[in-house]
């Protein structure tokens, strides 16, 4: 998988690839997020990527990530909030 936005391939932790078949989010919905989704930067190689999705009743779905030379997504989380 290739994210354009951020002009990297993708690497999905086993991690995240556990908890997106728990949450129900499947690898379109996860480009979808990384391409559409409004950012966050912990730092300047560390971010969170979230969106809400229409007919899910999950709140926000959100990807904490990494830029490496990949995207790597470390994990997916659901029910998501930004702390202010």
């Amino acid at each position: 998988m290739y994210c354009q936005r951020f002009e990297r391939y993708v690497h999905v932790t086993r991690h995240a690839s556990e908890r997106m078949t728990e949450r129900n989010i499947p690898e379109g919905l996860l480009l979808q997020l990384l391409e559409n989704g409004e950012t966050r930067y912990k730092d300047a190689e560390r971010l969170w990527i979230a969106m809400n999705v229409a007919n899910r009743q999950d709140n926000l779905i959100c990807a904490a990530v990494v830029l490496e030379d990949r995207l790597v997504v470390k994990t997916i989380m659901h029910h998501f909030c930004w702390e202010e």
